[in-house]
């Protein structure tokens, strides 16, 4: 979260649209005694090589996780889109075939890691105005290359956000509600990618959002950085494809990077329809490339923010770059 003070009536729209007070609750309150909701941990990560290549092919043992120096102990992984594999005690693996069902720990379907969902937010502000139609045919592009495992919904936005196609593998279904939408009106981005945060948080497994806009936002009642604290804490990586030029809007700039860093996504400046092709192509493939662990967190008395720490136990692990959002903060209990 930022740590500015949000105003109340920002806080109310907040906690309306999100229910997810522990994200934006403020911090300092004295508790007496430690209490937090020990949910299930969903991580992605990308392991990339000195020239940017992709790593792939390691192992759930090759890797530790940290949250705040505390080892976790990995509970599943999965490379790209291939099915999860439960980790045992010893460190062995075995196709996970059932569900997860244990209540008390939030247990969910198998099926829920498999593939990823994908929620496209897309501009159709008047900002977009001329360059709509080579949007929506770039965003067309990507839904139909998507992995089979994939599910996607499509989502667009002007002052008010259009669920135009629900969470599907249909991607007929995703193209028909992108083709419906229409340009118009000013733009309330970060309302509306709080919207979207709150229908992706409510879905198991692992998932992403991509925001594709030209940048300005004229309409919104919350400020970026409490979105950006609320996907962070939700383990939700934001893509940005912004078709604005970076450097005549640098504090729309700004916030994307910060966006797409702060939650492990990644950001691109793309005024060409060609350009806009090859981010979602580089989105594809990083979707496709990255590692998926699952772990319970192991006891830690900090409430507060708990930054993650992804490690590669092997002595080539200084040729590599693990790319990943820094932490989260837990939810206090009863929440």
């Amino acid at each position: 979260m930022s740590q500015g003070v949000i105003h109340s009536n920002r806080r109310e729209f907040l906690l309306k649209a999100l229910a997810l007070a522990p994200a934006l609750s403020a911090r300092g309150q004295d508790r007496p005694t430690f209490r937090v909701k020990v949910d299930m941990v969903v991580l992605s990560f990308t392991v990339t090589d000195s020239k940017g290549r992709y790593v792939n092919g390691l192992k759930p043992q090759d890797f530790r996780i940290l949250e705040d120096g505390i080892p976790q102990k990995i509970n599943t992984f999965a490379e790209g889109n291939k099915p999860p594999l439960q980790v045992l005690d010893d460190g062995s693996t075995r196709p996970l075939v059932t569900a997860q069902a244990d209540p008390e720990r939030g247990g969910i379907a198998t099926d829920a890691f498999v593939g990823t969902n994908v929620f496209v937010l897309f501009d159709t502000s008047n900002y977009m105005y001329r360059g709509f139609v080579y949007a929506s045919d770039a965003i067309a592009d990507f839904l139909r290359g998507l992995d089979r495992a994939d599910s996607v919904a499509v989502y667009t936005f002007s002052r008010n956000l259009t669920r135009a196609a629900p969470l599907t593998r249909d991607r007929n279904a995703a193209l028909q509600g992108l083709r419906k939408a229409v340009a118009g009106d000013e733009a309330a981005l970060y309302n509306s990618l709080l919207l979207t945060l709150r229908d992706a948080a409510k879905v198991p497994g692992r998932k992403v959002v991509i925001v594709f806009s030209n940048g300005p936002d004229s309409a919104s009642m919350v400020a970026p950085d409490d979105v950006r604290a609320v996907a962070e804490d939700e383990g939700i990586p934001i893509y940005v494809i912004s078709t604005s030029d970076a450097n005549k809007d640098p504090i729309s700039a700004g916030v994307f990077r910060r966006l797409a860093a702060r939650t492990g996504g990644k950001s691109f400046f793309a005024r060409t329809w060609q350009k806009q092709v090859e981010a979602f192509e580089a989105i594809r493939e990083d979707l496709g490339n990255s590692y998926t662990v699952t772990y319970y967190p192991a006891p830690n008395p900090n409430e507060g923010f708990r930054r993650i720490t992804v490690e590669i136990v092997s002595d080539v692990a200084r040729r590599y770059r693990v790319s990943a959002r820094p932490g989260y903060r837990p939810r206090p209990a009863g929440s």
